[in-house]
């Protein structure tokens, strides 16, 4: 890694804008390089010295690698506007049990149990192309939210689907590539502000207690003397 610039991936859904303009706000004079990859190609890019970091889907194979994970995605079902579900905010897996599934072979998320539905055998090769499928009417698509979205077509809508597998975001990098650049990337991703170190502020100093303000050297009263003032004039009688 070169001090130059900070080089860092990230898979399609991810968006990784924030903490890009954070940088530069903090860094003005290293300039960050976003470098979008496919899910099954962001560690790859890791490996071979691409990218100094990447934002990734878990599970990955995290051999040689730090990762941190930052949030979990809504997973949703993908359907034409005038599809049934449509009537409702949510949708449950059994639901879709008598609908035709589509499974595209670049799917992020892991599915422990077999997928809903009727699924058809023949695998699209990407998420694109299952959503083209969508809008053809050939079947449903189950994918994160951020890929709903980043595929969004005006005769297609989604439905928050209960009970699926969801999909991670995590921060990888490299182990043994602690720089001070990739460690600023860690701060901004886990919201530490400019001032802190290391994920902590430093100690303030302890405030001093304020003086008593000095009293002004007044000449003081002398108990019985009469108060000054302007001298009496005097009075004369005619004789």
């Amino acid at each position: 890694m070169t001090d130059s610039s900070f080089r860092l991936g990230y898979v399609p859904g991810v968006t990784p804008a924030k903490w890009a303009r954070i940088w530069a706000e903090r860094l003005p004079r290293t300039p960050i390089e976003l470098i979008q990859v496919g899910a099954a190609d962001a560690v790859g890019l890791i490996h071979d010295g691409t990218a100094d970091a990447a934002l990734v889907r878990l599970p990955i194979d995290r051999t040689g690698l730090h990762a941190i994970p930052l949030y979990v995605e809504q997973t949703v079902v993908v359907v034409p506007k005038d599809h049934v579900v449509t009537a409702v905010e949510e949708v449950a897996l059994e639901d879709l049990a008598d609908e035709l599934m589509l499974h595209p072979q670049d799917d992020v998320l892991t599915w422990e149990q077999p997928l809903p539905g009727r699924v058809i055998d023949e695998r699209p090769a990407t998420t694109a192309a299952a959503i083209e499928l969508v809008a053809m009417g050939t079947g449903l698509l189950i994918v994160p939210m951020s890929l709903a979205r980043l595929h969004h077509r005006k005769d297609l809508t989604f439905r928050p689907l209960l009970e699926a597998p969801a999909s991670q975001v995590a921060l990888a990098w490299p182990e043994g590539a602690e720089s001070g650049l990739v460690e600023e990337f860690v701060g901004i991703v886990r919201g530490r502000t400019a001032n802190s170190t290391r994920g902590s502020r430093p100690e303030p100093e302890p405030k001093k207690k304020a003086e008593p303000a000095k009293q002004q050297n007044r000449p003081q009263k002398k108990k019985g003397a009469a108060p000054k003032g302007p001298t009496p004039k005097r009075k004369y009688r005619r004789r």
